[in-house]
């Protein structure tokens, strides 16, 4: 496995994944009083893993600061950051974006998600206890509910919610870092994915997957996990 994490650690772009594994949680433990420059980084990075910015959407740093009311310095250093996670991108022209990604970029990530959640699933599947087991089946109503009010946004910070609720049980804080990047880097992606879907059936492998935990079945949750993460990829680059 050691083989593995150093050959994703060198695809995610420029994530550094390894030294800043507690910046990549979805919900970092907050500070009693987070800096400016944090406080941007967080709100801006939830936005974009959450769908909420379009792919190819131009941000700049004076619209930035507006929204969080903060200087150009703190805007500047939070896009700089999310640049080097592979969140944002700049144009040699200086222009910051919300990546617009290629067919076979997707097919990276999806290969990515795979590998990576496959493996923190097994790794929680000894440590799912029933209160974690029931902790997601309330998380998956809700995503079943955000898919019924075809709730984008709604349905993809859900989502991600189900997944890292499990896979924090796997207590590999730095696999689950790179995962965390993996989903920046598609936040925008997934939203356009869901939109053009108008899905109104809640995702099938969630069951699964709850199945498996129940019953122990250590393929049978991988497979779920996998065939989970991938679908929606596949259709996307299809």
């Amino acid at each position: 496995m050691g083989s593995i994490c150093i050959a994703i650690a060198l695809v995610i772009d420029g994530a550094h994944v390894c030294d800043h594994k507690q910046a990549m949680l979805i919900n970092p433990r907050q500070d009693p009083a987070p800096s400016a420059h944090d406080r941007v980084y967080r709100g801006l990075r939830s936005r974009i893993m959450h769908g909420e910015i379009a792919p190819g959407q131009s941000l700049t740093l004076r619209g930035v600061g507006r929204e969080f009311d903060v200087s150009m310095t703190p805007a500047r250093e939070a896009v700089n950051r999310l640049v080097a996670e592979g969140a944002l991108q700049m144009s040699s022209s200086g222009r910051v974006s919300t990546p617009e990604l290629s067919n076979e970029r997707i097919e990276e990530l999806a290969v990515l998600r795979s590998l990576l959640e496959v493996e923190l699933a097994s790794r929680a599947l000894p440590r799912a206890h029933l209160a974690l087991i029931d902790r997601l089946q309330m998380i998956n109503n809700t995503v079943s509910e955000m898919v019924v009010q075809q709730d984008a946004v709604g349905y993809i910070r859900t989502n991600l919610e189900f997944h890292r609720t499990l896979y924090l049980r796997a207590q590999a804080p730095a696999m689950l870092a790179m995962t965390e990047t993996v989903w920046l880097q598609m936040g925008p992606t997934m939203r356009a994915l869901y939109g053009r879907l108008r899905r109104k059936d809640p995702p099938q492998y969630h069951r699964l997957i709850i199945a498996a935990l129940k019953a122990g079945d250590e393929p049978g949750l991988r497979l779920a996990v996998r065939s989970d993460v991938t679908q929606g990829l596949k259709m996307l680059a299809g």
